[in-house]
């Protein structure tokens, strides 16, 4: 399949790789959608142990090595969506959140699920506009 002009895919090492039919990020023009990060070790591809509040920080790392690739930051994102099993895990989002993103922050929705790939309690992915 040939990549149309308009698109760039993003690649780094230094978050986990598609475990699918997918790339980890592609930019079209200004805008740059990250596929959804799982709490993945990108060194081994596991799932990292730890609580809940651990797991939604190595996805946000996850973002935010993908989001460097680019050349953006956590300030060009402009929305997230959050994937929960356990939808008692919002506040540690945003204890997370608070911690790793400087206001006034991106929009944002949460969505409870029933399972997410390999088990995961959260997955994240965002949406970034460079420039």
């Amino acid at each position: 399949m040939i990549q149309p002009a308009t698109h760039q895919i993003i690649k780094t090492e230094e978050a986990p790789g598609a475990i699918g039919a997918y790339s980890q990020a592609v930019q079209a023009g200004d805008t740059v959608y990250i596929s959804g990060q799982i709490p993945l070790d990108p060194a081994t591809g596991d799932l990292i142990d730890g609580d809940i509040e651990a797991q939604i920080e190595r996805v946000f790392d996850n973002i935010e090595a993908v989001a460097r690739a680019a050349g953006g930051t956590f300030a060009h994102v402009v929305k997230f969506t959050i994937y929960l099993t356990d939808m008692d895990n919002f506040g540690a989002v945003n204890t997370v959140m608070e911690r790793k993103l400087a206001k006034p922050y991106p929009a944002r929705a949460a969505v409870g699920v029933a399972a997410l790939p390999k088990g995961a309690a959260v997955e994240a992915d965002a949406i970034l506009v460079l420039g």
